[in-house]
């Protein structure tokens, strides 16, 4: 029965994506941790005190999604248990983001296609922080293929993993501490302290789903592109180049599969970082790698699909 829910979940992500017009938890997460770090940050400014409420917003949330989804789908079954199972379904739907990604990246495809190099950087802008208004066209690509190989993992595998492991309720939590992370888990002066533990939790729980995901790039490459070898090869190599500890090995086995070099200079905010090299320098980075890309996170996506939900319904 499990396994048909998240068949549905999956299904409706599919169908649906993230219409902007409908209540989503993630967006009242995000609502929910800008109203704690306003207070918290004008209440504690030394770093022990940062710390302090950096920890207690990192398991509070979570916490907080967790026992709220819980009561949610516990409240509806008291009503009937069909009704139960569809408040589950649609819990677990928001939890997933493969039908948005794919919408973002192929927006972002066509806008190059078109020559709209202008329409394109800002299209990317909507999924990755580094600056995009100067981007050249491969810049551009490189930037989406990136965000498609570490969104599979933290947007679609991850999620997905936990939504079978333990329901709604683990996959909300997992989102509110990814959420967290993508908004104060940065290495700046201002969430140096306060987003330290979301940073961390975020690391420790996407340390299996991202390795997962490399393994599922490197299985759709061998089903979809038959470059399954090279994509292993370079997951071996290069996984672990990332300052990341987890956002390197699905990118690693992207930039394998699709024989093309990922990593190097970005810039945030005008500061520039450079990152180690993933792949070989085998392919030019053009549009149509955007769509081998996206053909990857559909391939290790099903599959992964396909295992929770086979092993559900055991």
């Amino acid at each position: 029965m499990i396994g048909l829910k998240v068949l549905a979940a999956c299904g409706l992500d599919a169908v649906l994506g993230d219409p902007r017009w409908l209540p989503h938890p993630v967006r009242l997460i995000g609502l929910l941790i800008q109203w704690y770090e306003y207070l918290a940050i004008r209440c504690c400014r030394g770093r022990v005190g940062q710390y302090i409420v950096g920890v207690i917003l990192a398991l509070g949330l979570p916490t907080l999604c967790y026992a709220s989804a819980q009561w949610v789908i516990h409240i509806a079954g008291q009503f009937h248990d069909h009704i139960g199972s569809i408040v589950w379904i649609l819990l677990g739907y928001t939890t997933l983001a493969a039908r948005d990604l794919f919408d973002h990246a192929i927006r972002v495809y066509h806008a190059l296609q078109a020559g709209a190099l202008g329409e394109a950087q800002a299209a990317v802008s909507y999924i990755v922080g580094r600056d995009t208004e100067n981007l050249s066209e491969p810049e551009v690509v490189r930037a989406t293929i990136e965000t498609v190989a570490e969104s599979t993992s933290d947007g679609i595998i991850a999620p997905l993993f936990y939504l079978a492991v333990g329901g709604p309720p683990l996959a909300l939590a997992y989102k509110a501490i990814n959420t967290l992370d993508s908004m104060i888990g940065h290495r700046s002066i201002k969430y140096r302290y306060f987003g330290w533990a979301s940073a961390r939790f975020d690391d420790v729980l996407n340390w299996v789903p991202a390795r997962m995901t490399g393994v599922l790039f490197v299985l759709a490459s061998s089903l979809w592109l038959k470059s399954g070898a090279h994509a292993w090869r370079i997951f071996l190599r290069d996984g672990s180049k990332h300052s990341s500890p987890n956002s390197g090995w699905p990118e690693a086995a992207m930039a394998g599969g699709l024989h093309v070099q990922l990593g190097g200079t970005n810039f945030y905010n005008g500061t520039r970082l450079d990152y180690q090299l993933m792949g070989d320098d085998c392919h030019p980075l053009m549009p149509r790698q955007i769509l081998h890309a996206v053909q990857l996170m559909i391939v290790a996506s099903s599959l992964a699909g396909s295992l929770f939900v086979g092993i559900l319904c055991l």
